[in-house]
Order: structure tokens, then C-alpha cells, then sequence
């Protein structure tokens, strides 16, 4: 081969190994999808994740998988995402327990909330219910705190960082001596309320309105600010409590360094899936309020999320663990 062509060859392949940042994601995706949520299935992260890959699976052509990687208040599932190829076919339905509560309530956190990942879209927010058996002998919320009152120690089951805070909480606003036990996830927690393995629980409104509205448990309250929209009967837990909050959201988050332009294909479709009228009356119908944020303001949303939640244990006394 003469010099001219060796050259000429040596700027072609040079050419081809210099990145193409316009191509990047323009076949995305090509094969399976993976959704981690961090929880069990049944829990409201789960019922999102599923909603959403269906639709992804739709617009995409290709499988979506919703995978559950439950334990260490979610944080298991998270490690897995953070530590994943950053090409965009493992992402992580995270929540305010993966991405903020963590922080303050776990010592050794396996992955970094903020450097480890890329927001894609939150997707929803909701509150949790403080639940009890139907036959628990107050029925109202100002029964419940007298009750509490005067019998002490009972049991209260938690399944993510919030409804831990939420307990907490009852202590520290509420005045009250209850026991707290961890769960793997919030489905466990419910259960063993319903057997009468331990009094109360905190769940999600996605989790809670099926039990409420079967008669297998019972509200007591809400732990938004303010009444809830979706249950506009059952009092915010604040309005006996002053300062008690927990509002919960989940969202859709890639491994750090995911190219931009999977990030904003998978943005594009996942918030013209949640806009939708008939999307929004779905999640309501399960106790979420689809409440979207682009990449950019997500990732300042979340940042912010870690310095309240990390206030929030630290009022209510949680030792990291």
C-alpha cells in the first residue's frame, strides 16, 4: 500500500473512532428494557413502574422488564442501577426514600443519590395513610391519639424510610411511645397489621385505598400537609399534629453518564404517557397524582428533597443505621 492511501486509511479509521454525540441514542433502544423497582411488587413504586413500562414497551417496540430488587429500604435495588452500564436499558424507579431518606438513615449507603444517577422524570407524588385493624378501638384520629396515650408500646411496622419518619413522628409530634419494626417493603407491612401481628402501619395511598375500601383496614389519617384530594375525608395527621409531613413521590432515573439523548427520548415518552387524561384518572383511581419534572429541575428537586429529609430524621431522632 503507498503512503498516500496508508494516510488516507490511518484518517478514516481515526474518523470513525471519534464520538458521534448527534448519533448517540438514535437507535436507542435496540433490545429489552429494564425497570428496577426497589421495593416488592404490590408496592406503589411497583404499581407505577408497571403502568409505565407498558407504555414504553408500546411506544418503543421493544420489551420493558419491570424487575423487583427488594431489601435495606430499597437501597439493594439502587446499588444494582448505580453500578449498570449508563446505555439506558437499566433504569431505576426511584423514590424519596432511594434518593433522600437514605441519606440520613443509613450509615454505609452503597451508591451516591446525586453523583451515581441521572434523573429522567419524576413521575408521581402521593401521601401515605396511618392504618389500623377495622375492629382497633378508636375509630377517628383525636380517638387514636388518646388511645395511644394511655397504652403505650404498641407496635407500628414500617417498609420504607417515610412511613420510619412517619413513625417517628407520632413520637415526636404525637407525644406517643409506639414500637417500631422494619419490613422488607410496605406490602409485608400491611399484612401483618391485617393479622394482628403488630398495630399500625404507614402506606402508601396506592397500597391503603384497596384495604380501606375493602373493609380490611382502616385510615386514620393522612400525611400530607393537608387533606389529600384523592381522600378528602380522612384528616391530615398535621391537623392534630402540628409540623407532621411525609409526601411521598416516586421517579425514573438512569445510571450517571447516560447519554443525553436516551435520557430525553426516555423523558419524551414517559411525561406524554403521564400527561394523558385517561393516564391521570388511572393513577388517581389508585392513590397517585401524576406530578412531572423534567431532568434538569428533578435533579434540583431531589437535591433539595435530601437536605429536607435528612432535617426530618434528625427531628425525629433516627440514628442512622
Amino acid at each position: 500500500m503507498s503512503l498516500k492511501l496508508r494516510i488516507l486509511a490511518g484518517l478514516l479509521l481515526f474518523g470513525c473512532s471519534i464520538p458521534q454525540s448527534g448519533a448517540a441514542g438514535a437507535d436507542y433502544p435496540s433490545r429489552q428494557i429494564r425497570i428496577v423497582v426497589p421495593f416488592p411488587a404490590g408496592a406503589g413504586p411497583d404499581h407505577v413502574a408497571r403502568m409505565l413500562g407498558q407504555h414504553l414497551q408500546e411506544a418503543f417496540g421493544q420489551t420493558v422488564l419491570i424487575e423487583n430488587r427488594a431489601g435495606a429500604l430499597g437501597s439493594i435495588g439502587a446499588a444494582e442501577v448505580a453500578r449498570s452500564a449508563p446505555d439506558g436499558y437499566t433504569l431505576l424507579m426511584g423514590t424519596n426514600t432511594t434518593h433522600a431518606g437514605n441519606v440520613a438513615m443509613l450509615k454505609n449507603l452503597p451508591y451516591d443519590p446525586v453523583k451515581d444517577f441521572v434523573p429522567v422524570i419524576r413521575t408521581i407524588t402521593t401521601a401515605m395513610v396511618l392504618l389500623v385493624k377495622p375492629d382497633f378501638p378508636a375509630k377517628d384520629l383525636a380517638g387514636f391519639l388518646n388511645y395511644t396515650k394511655t397504652h403505650p408500646n404498641l407496635t407500628a411496622g414500617y417498609g420504607s424510610g417515610a412511613a420510619q419518619i412517619s413513625i417517628a413522628q407520632l413520637q415526636s409530634r404525637g407525644g406517643l411511645s409506639v414500637i417500631a419494626a422494619s419490613y422488607r417493603g410496605v406490602p409485608q407491612a400491611v399484612t401483618d397489621v391485617m393479622t394482628g401481628a403488630t398495630n399500625l402501619t404507614f402506606a402508601d395511598l396506592s397500597v391503603s385505598l384497596p384495604q380501606m375500601r375493602g373493609g380490611t383496614l382502616r385510615g386514620i389519617g393522612v400525611t400530607s400537609p393537608k387533606r389529600n384530594e384523592l381522600t378528602p375525608d380522612l384528616p391530615a395527621l398535621a391537623e392534630a399534629m402540628p409540623g407532621f409531613e411525609a409526601t411521598i413521590w416516586y421517579g425514573l432515573l438512569a445510571p450517571a453518564n447516560t447519554p443525553a439523548a436516551i435520557v430525553d427520548r426516555l423523558y419524551t415518552a414517559s411525561e406524554k404517557f403521564l400527561s394523558a387524561p385517561a393516564t391521570r384518572e388511572k393513577l388517581a383511581s389508585v392513590g397517585v397524582v401524576v406530578s412531572t419534572m423534567p431532568p434538569k429541575e428533578f435533579g434540583t428537586f431531589i437535591q433539595s428533597e435530601i437536605v429536607r429529609w435528612s432535617a426530618d430524621a434528625k427531628a425525629a431522632g433516627i440514628e442512622p443505621q
